[in-house]
């Protein structure tokens, strides 16, 4: 399969679309290495504002561009972008609507050695909390270009959150992204499984899996997980017998809680695999952090296997 590091899609996507809207400005806290808006920098340096590890002025500002028309991105990882500047997300960008777009990188435990700390783990909790805000998670590197082009069509505040490694591809280049859209990725009619970011592919390794025992499972990328559109989800899994969600993300505020609050009164059995209400930690490895969180392709198989009893 064709790896790809969202990281690097997200930077030279907009540098891309920087060369065609001269609205687009780009913010960033002092990880523009990181983040890989080091390559708008170089790009378009009059555009570029380094904040430094301030990530609430750097908002603040962000919303300052946007009253002047400018379309702003701000840039850290996913649990300083979420976290350290909630009061002025809430306040400065979302109660006014601002065109601002908070991109928050290395989200979930992808950023395996830096433990607890600089490991995003409730950020779309915290984000979809937040009326007006929209979030959004790229399942490869071929979303993740779609989605910022879609960002910065929409008028209004927008949260990215971006995994740290090299993950496969695994969404059709053909198929067009649209905010809101659950999409199906495989086909499948005794159970569903729901998943977003990287658990995409993880829950595709289940899939194979699970059909060489004869159970065959559907496979759907909930890409936006704020607005969600609940006719959507209902309809999806009309046929299947149970319900799986899968993501790298604390159970409590996201997509388990979307799902089951969606499938409110249907009555089929519904199994979480998610970080469970606890910490990060550092390892040696992503994999070996994703074993440990039990979010692996194997826990997905023993969780389709529990709603099908």
């Amino acid at each position: 399969m064709n790896m790809q590091n969202c990281r690097t899609v997200y930077g030279e996507t907009l540098v891309q679309l920087g060369r065609e809207n001269e609205r687009i400005v780009v913010l960033e806290a002092d990880l523009s290495k990181t983040t890989m808006t080091k390559l708008f920098e170089k790009e378009f340096p009059g555009r570029f504002f380094e904040m430094g590890i301030g990530e609430q002025n750097m908002v603040s500002v962000a919303a300052g561009l946007a009253l002047c028309g400018k379309i702003a991105f701000a840039n850290s990882f996913a649990v300083f972008a979420a976290g350290r500047p909630y009061d002025q997300i809430r306040v400065s960008v979302c109660i006014g609507k601002l065109n601002v777009k908070i991109v928050g990188s290395s989200c979930g435990i992808s950023d395996f050695g830096d433990g607890a700390t600089h490991q995003g783990i409730e950020d779309v909790a915290i984000m979809r909390a937040i009326p007006n805000m929209t979030v959004l998670s790229p399942a490869d590197g071929i979303e993740t270009k779609k989605m910022v082009k879609a960002a910065v069509e929409y008028d209004g505040p927008v949260y990215i959150r971006i995994p740290r490694n090299d993950i496969p591809d695994v969404t059709d280049e053909k198929q067009e992204f649209e905010i809101g859209r659950p999409a199906v990725i495989r086909e499948g009619k005794d159970v569903i499984v729901f998943a977003h970011g990287y658990m995409v592919y993880k829950a595709l390794k289940a899939a194979d899996a699970l059909e060489k025992q004869g159970i065959s499972a559907r496979i759907v990328n909930v890409s936006t997980l704020k607005p969600v559109d609940e006719k959507a989800i209902k309809k999806l899994a009309e046929g299947v017998k149970g319900i799986v969600t899968v993501e790298e993300h604390t159970i409590i505020g996201g997509l388990a809680s979307i799902v089951a609050f969606a499938m409110r009164g249907s009555g089929l059995p519904l199994e979480a695999v998610a970080i469970q209400d606890c910490f990060g930690q550092s390892a040696l490895s992503y994999e070996q952090l994703l074993e440990h969180y039990g979010l692996t392709d194997a826990a997905i198989v023993n969780a389709v296997k529990k709603v099908l009893k």
